[in-house]
């Protein structure tokens, strides 16, 4: 029995021995710096790991997230969106009258599943996973408004994106007792079958629309 442990374990030794060596169809071992090189450098990660997952992201300046917000209603050619209490009214001051917008007063997931979007804001961005995070407070409602409709339009701001998981955590961690689930979003909902066909929409949202708010 002693010489079947030594022998996983040798080889266990041996699988470990250089993370960084080069493995799989691509190449090298993929790395995460453990620090940011700075705040531009961590907000610009960011965007480009939310793009990689297939999702839209504008950026701009506080001013514009109402235009902003429009805009992506209006290109998705949403009919009708749910606002989560407390969104910031000149978010959606610019949504054109032909756009429902519609307040959760409870509605049921058949009453979700009617409304083309939803419009949240979020609490955190993740720069080395490409995930925002949903803490459900004021502005981005109870989960199924994030999970039902077919596209997310989510406003980040940019001085909640943080460099990587452990920080997100930390930032979030005076919360912790607070009794609501928290979010984690990288992309637009997808999964695939046994043959690797990628279908999108499945679990949530088909479109992830990020409006990134820059100072």
């Amino acid at each position: 029995m002693s010489a079947a442990k030594d022998a996983i374990l040798a080889r266990v030794r041996a699988a470990v021995t250089d993370l960084r060596a080069p493995v799989g169809a691509r190449g090298d071992t993929p790395w995460v710096d453990q620090a940011s090189a700075g705040v531009a450098e961590t907000v610009e990660l960011f965007v480009e790991n939310v793009v990689d997952y297939k999702a839209e992201v504008v950026r701009v300046a506080p001013a514009g997230v109402g235009e902003a917000v429009a805009a992506a209603l209006t290109a998705y050619g949403v009919r009708s969106v749910v606002v989560p209490d407390g969104t910031d009214p000149s978010w959606t001051a610019a949504v054109p009258e032909a756009v429902r917008q519609v307040s959760d007063d409870g509605l049921s997931s058949a009453a979700l599943d009617s409304i083309d979007a939803v419009v949240t804001s979020s609490a955190v961005g993740i720069a080395t996973t490409g995930t925002i995070v949903l803490d459900h407070g004021p502005g981005q409602g109870r989960r199924a408004l994030s999970l039902v409709p077919d596209v997310h339009v989510c406003v980040v701001a940019a001085d909640s994106v943080v460099h990587d998981v452990p920080e997100a955590v930390s930032r979030l961690h005076p919360q912790a007792g607070m009794p609501r689930p928290l979010t984690w979003i990288s992309g637009p909902s997808a999964t695939s079958d046994i043959e690797l066909d990628r279908v999108e929409g499945v679990h949530g949202p088909r479109t992830l629309h990020v409006i990134l708010v820059e100072n």
